[in-house]
């Protein structure tokens, strides 16, 4: 797959197992990829692979969860996402 380096900054790119980390790779092209990134991962996943994957990632943006929701035609309420609080609830006041 080529993927943008930039979506993997913290990360060794060529370390990457596109299968043990399937999850990861889909939710920073989903969250911060390209119209081009989204077409690497449909081409190499399929849609039923990233519609089960998204179901289960822990934290998405609410444009990203809009977006997912709309495209799968699947309720905001099943994504894991939805029904996780944030481990952070509100930034700090200084």
């Amino acid at each position: 797959m080529k993927l943008s380096k930039t979506l993997f900054w913290d990360t060794d790119i060529n370390n990457l197992d596109y299968e043990k980390h399937a999850r990861h790779i889909i939710e920073r092209v989903l969250m911060r990829g390209m119209l081009n990134d989204w077409f690497e991962i449909k081409k190499y996943y399929g849609l039923e692979r990233i519609k089960n994957e998204t179901l289960k990632i822990r934290y998405l943006d609410k444009v990203t969860l809009n977006f997912c929701s709309k495209y799968f035609k699947i309720p905001k309420q099943q994504f894991r996402c939805y029904n996780t609080e944030p481990s952070i609830q509100q930034l700090w006041n200084y």
